[in-house]
């Protein structure tokens, strides 16, 4: 049990590798599901460690070195090879903004006190969560890399700010539905599960795309209640 959240970061590292290789043998949509396995062991090795109490500073620099290569070379490789390899120097450039601005989050993300309820930025994960998820709609749809070239170009530059903004993500490591019983838990688990498991491009490219747009739509948020409470002390001000 003490080295097995470990042993699940090495498997993390493994599958982004996995895509890497993938990447350049044209293989890619065996290479986004190794993006997804790499999340995957990824969540469940920080649950193993915070249930075992075996959080060490070891398995934490392990696990960033881990996400790098899965979450930040590997999917900028990947959409490299997969369609902004189309635009020569400049889409070279583009997928290394990628991988830099991945490194500049979980440096950040190492030195700052982490919340348990949201992070800063867009999540590492999450960013090669989308370009997978992407990548498989577009497999199958059937549409063409080349149709689409300069839409992942922008794609990229998009996720690549959001990995380094200030915008707040709600964080899953500690994800409970209050109020929810067991049994409707089992049964809206049951419910995500046949609906992705019927089109699982579509529904996995929506669900990342939802949880992508939540660090914009709490910013407005926020943005808005400020300027709400700025107005509701002027009126009181008035008043008295």
């Amino acid at each position: 049990m003490k080295y097995l959240p470990s042993i699940f970061t090495l498997l993390n590292l493994f599958c982004g590798y996995y895509a890497l290789y993938s990447a350049y043998e044209g293989e890619f949509q065996a290479g986004a599901i190794a993006i997804f396995l790499a999340i995957f062991f990824d969540i469940l090795d920080g649950r193993l460690a915070r249930l075992s109490g075996q959080v060490t500073k070891f398995g934490k620099e392990l696990d960033s070195l881990a996400d790098m290569v899965s979450f930040g070379v590997s999917p900028a490789f990947f959409i490299y090879q997969f369609s902004l390899s189309a635009f020569g120097r400049e889409g070279f450039f583009v997928s290394f903004l990628y991988a830099a601005c991945t490194a500049l989050r979980l440096a950040r993300f190492n030195v700052k006190t982490s919340s348990l309820s949201h992070f800063e930025g867009l999540p590492s994960p999450a960013g090669g969560a989308l370009i997978a998820s992407t990548v498989l709609l577009l497999l199958f749809l059937g549409i063409e890399p080349e149709e689409c070239s300069y839409p992942l170009l922008l794609l990229v530059c998009i996720v690549s700010f959001l990995m380094v903004s200030p915008l707040r993500y709600p964080s899953l490591k500690d994800f409970r539905l209050k109020g929810l019983s067991t049994f409707y838990f089992l049964v809206l688990f049951l419910f995500l599960f046949i609906l992705t498991a019927s089109k699982p491009p579509v529904i996995l490219f929506v669900l990342v795309l939802i949880y992508i747009l939540l660090g914009p739509f709490l910013f407005v948020k926020d943005f808005g209640l400020k300027i709400l409470g700025k107005r509701k002390k002027g009126l009181k001000k008035d008043n008295l």
